[in-house]
């Protein structure tokens, strides 16, 4: 079922504090990118620095075609959406539906805040006047093109950018759209800025403007900053018949100094980097000190029992342990055995340390996951070499053919997927990382393997064991920090002695009265909860299950024998362990109470607010094993 759509009738409410504010921006050359460079400073919870001339360009077409009350007749040429094939240019929209009096412009300043209904990715039905969803780069050209074959008599606006259009499914879109001589007109950001670096200096060849051409689309390459001409190759595009590319060559960020030009116009924007370009542009202070000074990072008072106050970072820690298995090997005798490639994601996914110590290895790539994972598995074709393949979990679901295809080739391939799950998700549902069980996609004579760390020594020892083991292998980590899990007697667990084995399920306490299995980030969580329940009387017993899609059947035994069984994770419900383990057990004459928690809805936004609202925070779970027990 499709989520209810909320009442999108316009609103036009501004606070008194901030009139000053909204007056100074009214004046402004360009109050469209002000206001986002406001929106977008502020701690890690706020969003990326937006590119803002994707602002600039919806503000023209908003004020001067698309939604002119001066222009009717003329605006019924138009489809009247402008669709974004980048998730994190969302600002574009929120500021369109305070444009158009959807949401009030103060309620801006919430942007990515947990039940703010502003996530870092635009979601259809949630926010007021966005009008689709979008947030997986290179996804949306196709769609439009869609779009345009259901309304012919329509010019479709798409914008998009230099990142997007490295996904290899905008070239399938390119020569759909000139085939079908569909009036898609597509305005390119062309910055040169990825998040790891510069298109230009790592992906050698790539240009825009010739690719484009050579599909057979009109483009015009203008200059980004240059308004007049940027609006002169709009009006020339939208009176070409057929498909036009609008590629606009400028910096990011312009006018930010401490980040123009930089990866860092990727991230937040800092305060004191947004105050200074204010006040470079002479902005009343004090508004905009009361606004970006005021806002603090939000943490959870919660003490967890079982795990430790500190935290590590597990995505950053597998690249850690990579490096110290590199390190047992001659710098020619790495080159030549293993091959790590990059999808514009390093320092996301722990392969930045890896580039660092060991560039022998490492080849920089785009944002091109289909190709890079095949070009890992092709390097590990040869049964004594190894590929080595990282992106986020939730683009999982885009390499599910290459996988397959590796997999009937023998090939080795590791494969690190960061970002599983939900914690810290601010970037909302389109980047969950939830569907990981469809790596195990081969048929029963064959064996992937999935491992899901509980915390960071847990991981150093996973990628130790399987490093070098044939066939594909996935290692999946979160955004999020997680803290070390701790024996009764306050020692580590994962500590000095440990060894990891593949396919065993770990007992970490022995129970009577049922057992909680549990992996990765929902270890520690589960952990608290069924100590706290023991405090109260309840003989609760607690599994770890590092290896996800391997039946232990010595533990299955001892678990399934006793009264229930709950699966607790942060995968899909639909997909997860838990949608698995009741047939599992039931093949072996197994008949404890069952439940499971998982990820069962649409996110909230924000950061640690996501478990809770998923219903898998420690006093959820303690719910469900009271309500198993009884």
């Amino acid at each position: 079922m499709h989520r209810p759509r909320f009442d999108q009738t316009p609103v036009a409410s501004v606070k008194p504090s901030l009139r000053a504010l909204a007056s100074a921006l009214n004046r402004s050359k360009s109050p469209q990118g002000t206001t986002v460079s406001l929106m977008t400073a502020g701690p890690p919870e706020k969003s990326p620095a937006l590119p803002v001339l994707s602002h600039r360009v919806a503000y023209q077409l908003a004020s001067r075609t698309l939604f002119s009350p001066t222009l009717p007749c003329y605006c019924n040429q138009y489809y009247t959406d402008i669709i974004s094939s980048t998730g994190h240019r969302v600002a574009t929209q929120y500021l369109i539906s305070a444009l158009q009096g959807y949401i009030p412009v103060e309620h801006l300043l919430h942007y990515r805040a947990a039940n703010s209904k502003l996530p870092g990715h635009p979601e259809l039905g949630l926010t007021p006047g966005v009008k689709f969803s979008s947030g997986r780069l290179g996804h949306m050209w196709p769609l439009v093109n869609g779009v345009a074959l259901a309304h012919r008599d329509k010019t479709v606006f798409c914008l998009g950018s230099d990142g997007s259009q490295q996904e290899g499914n905008d070239a399938e879109a390119a020569r759909l759209a000139v085939a079908q001589k569909l009036n898609v007109k597509l305005l390119i950001d062309d910055n040169d800025v990825t998040i790891s670096g510069h298109p230009s200096q790592y992906l050698k060849g790539y240009n825009l403007t010739r690719t484009l051409e050579g599909h057979g689309l009109k483009v015009f390459t203008v200059h980004g900053e240059d308004i007049d001409q940027l609006w002169g190759a709009v009006s020339e595009s939208i009176a070409y018949d057929g498909p036009t590319a609008i590629v606009a060559k400028r910096v990011m960020a312009p006018g930010i100094a401490d980040i123009q030009g930089s990866p860092h116009g990727h991230d937040v924007i800092p305060v004191k980097s947004a105050l200074k370009y204010f006040k470079a542009r002479g902005y009343p202070a004090a508004p905009i000190e009361d606004i970006l000074l005021n806002i603090k990072p939000t943490s959870v008072p919660y003490l967890y029992v079982g795990s430790t106050r500190e935290n590590g970072a597990n995505r950053v820690v597998f690249g850690e342990a990579v490096n110290l298995v590199l390190d047992g090997l001659s710098k020619e005798e790495a080159a030549k055995k293993v091959m790590v490639i990059d999808s514009d994601l390093e320092g996301s996914t722990g392969l930045k340390v890896i580039h660092g110590k060991h560039p022998e290895v490492f080849v920089p790539s785009g944002i091109m996951e289909r190709g890079n994972f095949s070009a890992a598995a092709g390097f590990g074709f040869d049964a004594d070499k190894f590929g080595m393949f990282s992106t986020f979990s939730a683009f999982l679901e885009m390499v599910i053919s290459e996988i397959t295809m590796a997999r009937l080739n023998n090939c080795n391939v590791l494969c690190h997927f960061s970002h599983s799950g939900v914690d810290e998700m601010a970037d909302n549902t389109c980047h969950f990382g939830l569907n990981s069980f469809f790596a195990d996609n081969g048929l029963l004579d064959v064996q992937s393997w999935l491992y899901f760390p509980a915390d960071p020594l847990q991981m150093i020892a996973i990628v130790k064991r399987v490093f070098f083991e044939r066939g594909l292998r996935f290692i999946f980590s979160t955004r999020a920090k997680v803290p070390w899990i701790l024996k009764e007697d306050g020692t580590k667990f994962f500590g000095e002695g440990y060894e990891f084995v593949p396919g065993v399920d770990e007992v970490i306490l022995e129970g009577k009265a049922g057992y909680v299995v549990a992996f990765g980030d929902m270890l520690y969580r589960s952990y608290d909860a069924v100590l706290r329940v023991r405090q109260e009387g309840l003989d609760v017993g607690l599994i770890n299950k590092p290896t996800l899609n391997l039946v232990d059947e010595q533990a299955m035994r001892k678990y399934g024998s006793s009264p229930f069984v709950l699966v607790v994770e942060s995968f899909s419900k639909k997909t997860g362990l838990g949608s698995k383990m009741g047939t599992w057990l039931l093949e072996r004459q197994l008949t404890p109470k069952y439940g499971y928690l998982g990820t069962n809805k649409e996110g909230c936004g924000g950061l640690q607010e996501q478990i809770p609202f998923q219903g898998l925070d420690p006093q959820s779970i303690i719910v469900k094993i009271k309500e198993l027990a009884h």
